[in-house]
């Protein structure tokens, strides 16, 4: 098995619902992404996926989706406001926790294709969430 990876640093907003400590406030982070991908064989050039196209692909969605934008939950009480506003958010299903923006962007790449096994978050240097797929193509959070 092949694996190739890309590091993708971006800034984004959140908040926690049903959360007693701080992070049920509005506040950032410097997020910190490691997009996996395997395969069991290479193309013609000996490559798994070129880095380049990786940050084409992966990259581009994240600064244009993710990077300074608030990530919220739909039933957030603050998005009428925020959107009052004119400020830039993404609504999510879930809670916006680590675990579930890992899960967001592993499945927005499965969704272009991308052999993806493993969607790494860091919200601070010294923590992250993972999620990934299981030996036979499933996925699962870690």
């Amino acid at each position: 098995m092949f694996r190739v990876s890309r590091q993708i640093d971006f800034c984004y907003g959140h908040r926690l619902l049903n959360y007693q400590g701080k992070c049920r406030h509005l506040h950032g982070h410097n997020g910190r992404v490691l997009v996996t991908l395997e395969a069991p064989e290479v193309d013609g050039r000996g490559m798994l996926l070129d880095f380049g196209e990786m940050k084409e692909i992966v990259q581009r969605w994240i600064d244009d989706e993710l990077d300074h934008r608030m990530i919220l939950c739909r039933d957030d009480p603050a998005v009428s406001a925020l959107k009052a506003l004119g400020e830039p958010i993404v609504l999510i299903d879930a809670n916006p926790t680590a675990e579930n923006l890992a899960k967001l962007i592993f499945e927005h790449a499965k969704r272009l294709g991308l052999p993806v096994v493993e969607v790494r978050l860091w919200e601070t240097p010294n923590c992250s969430a993972s999620y990934c797929a299981h030996a036979s193509g499933t996925a699962r959070e870690s």
